[in-house]
């Protein structure tokens, strides 16, 4: 009987000090997730902070608060001050120091710093120019459905800068864009449908496409849809509807 008591009383033992540890691994547990989680909210909430300085204009400030951030591996403070430098906003205009912000938010894999970094490599902005490095960068974020990397991987294979010239990939670049609703990728499919480079001619489709983006205040659109009308490109010959395109082109001082 005595055998038997000892025996539970093991038992006992043994359940309680691993109740004790579960519970001591849970509160632990508990502790981390709050910790980590009141991390996040105060990083969020010093980049909501440091957006409302910038948007009220005092870059200066702004920068102050980006930077502290970006220093910590914010990906998105470290593409902000990518742009400043670039812009030169709250500091001296700094290509290299863009460059340098816009890599490391890139290598976290932020798409817009992904996109930034392309055009900073197409137009030779604080790097050498480096086409291939372009299109690399602007494919990355192409495929994770940025439409101006979209949009300008269209324009590099159009144009058959540190690519093969390709009009059927630029179209289709073009196209992924156009969906998205990005207006230069809208103009540029129209221009590909009038001079049937990577699709077929279809003065129709050129008109679709140069119609959407002209809405939406694109001046090569409405310049382009002007000359339509002008030439009877598709639809009936109208130089009425051809001046009032090229009169809000104009009106946005297109030369």
């Amino acid at each position: 009987m005595r055998h038997a008591l000892s025996g539970n009383s093991n038992f006992e033992f043994k359940n309680s000090k691993l109740i004790a540890g579960w519970l001591f691994f849970s509160s632990l547990l508990f502790a981390i997730l709050c910790w980590l989680g009141t991390t996040s909210f105060a990083a969020a909430n010093t980049f909501d902070d440091a957006l409302a300085v910038y948007e009220r204009g005092d870059y200066v400030q702004a920068m102050k608060l980006f930077r502290q951030l970006a220093e910590k591996g914010h990906q998105w403070a470290q593409r902000r001050v990518g742009l400043m430098y670039a812009e030169g906003k709250g500091v001296p205009q700094d290509y290299e120091q863009a460059v340098k912000w816009y890599g490391l938010a890139a290598a976290q894999g932020n798409v817009p710093a992904q996109y930034s970094l392309g055009l900073a490599y197409e137009q030779g902005q604080g790097v050498p120019q480096d086409y291939q490095e372009a299109v690399k960068w602007y494919r990355i974020a192409a495929t994770r459905e940025d439409e101006w990397a979209q949009t300008r991987l269209g324009s590099i294979y159009a144009e058959g800068k540190g690519v093969p010239q390709d009009y059927q990939e630029a179209v289709k670049w073009y196209r992924l864009a156009a969906a998205q609703g990005n207006v230069p990728a809208q103009y540029s499919l129209g221009l590909a449908y009038e001079k049937g480079q990577g699709v077929p001619q279809d003065y129709q489709e050129a008109v679709k496409w140069y119609h959407i983006a002209a809405t939406r205040e694109d001046e090569w659109a409405q310049t382009r849809l002007g000359s339509i009308y002008a030439e009877g490109k598709g639809v009936p010959q109208d130089y009425q509807e051809a001046v009032k395109w090229y009169r809000l082109a104009a009106a946005q001082e297109y030369a």
